[in-house]
């Protein structure tokens, strides 16, 4: 990732043996960053435990050379606020201010601009900061809001009250809503990785309706239901075949019209 960030993710059923784990692999960590004349900033050294509703918060305890290390319910990675519930709802609150003014920009030059640039500033400046990370934040329920956001901007570039409905609006001007988008990003990242995937001819011998789909893998609870890479296959193979033809020649740019159509509402 970056030449000075460094992460670890452990995992274990025991709660005791999830400690252990940690304090032995950071203590090899900081051996070798020892060795190699590196130094660990512990101001901005975090722990973060990751639960259900099932599990509340457990005291677990990782020090290095006596210091301990702060444990954080939230913490930013790479641009994303993930919180230890996965529940997003702290990224959302923090791309809210930076939507909000992007309608306020959008207000104070609509009425200088033509729509072909209001379009240009909506990409540039609100599409940017909604479309980032959305395969991972996008099936949140705290997604609604970012929705409403995007509603407002919208009929702030077309000049209609607060109370119009957006159907049309996003017609005219051949933008994706939040909801379809997602379902987008989540097809082009399955695209781009479909090497990754495991399609059902490779698991079933036989001639099925189904074998050129992608396997859906198994997840039981509903967080990892709500995962990019459960809700990608359950949204591809919902396709019709001549657009899982296309996606097999990898010819994604020509699908965006057809898709965009069938995503609409």
């Amino acid at each position: 990732m970056f030449a000075d960030d460094t992460s670890i993710f452990t995992k274990s059923h025991d709660i005791i043996q999830l400690q252990s784990n940690l304090n032995s692999v950071i203590g090899e960590i900081n051996e070798w960053f020892q060795n190699n004349q590196v130094t660990l900033n512990l101001d901005k050294t975090f722990f973060i435990h990751f639960i259900n509703k099932n599990i509340g918060n457990l005291e677990i305890q990782m020090k290095i050379e006596r210091k301990n290390i702060t444990t954080s319910d939230e913490i930013k990675f790479l641009g994303l606020i993930i919180d230890n519930k996965l529940s997003w709802k702290g990224h959302i609150e923090h791309i809210t201010p930076k939507l909000n003014s992007a309608c306020y920009c959008m207000r104070a030059v609509k009425p200088f601009v033509s729509q072909d640039t209001l379009k240009i500033i909506y990409y540039s400046y609100f599409h940017s900061i909604m479309a980032y990370g959305l395969p991972f934040w996008g099936s949140s329920t705290e997604s609604i809001k970012v929705f409403k956001l995007q509603k407002k901007v919208i009929r702030v570039m077309m000049g209609c009250k607060s109370n119009q409905s957006c159907r049309e609006l996003f017609i005219k001007l051949s933008i994706l809503p939040l909801p379809s988008y997602y379902m987008f990003s989540l097809l082009m990242f399955l695209n781009k990785n479909k090497d990754q995937f495991t399609v059902n001819s490779q698991i079933y011998h036989y001639a099925t309706r189904q074998q050129s789909d992608f396997h859906q893998p198994t997840a039981n609870q509903t967080r990892c239901q709500k995962g990019f890479g459960y809700m990608g296959v359950k949204v591809f193979n919902r396709l019709p075949i001549n657009v899982k033809k296309e996606f097999d020649n990898s010819k994604k740019f020509t699908l965006f019209k057809e898709l965009s159509d069938r995503l609409q509402y």
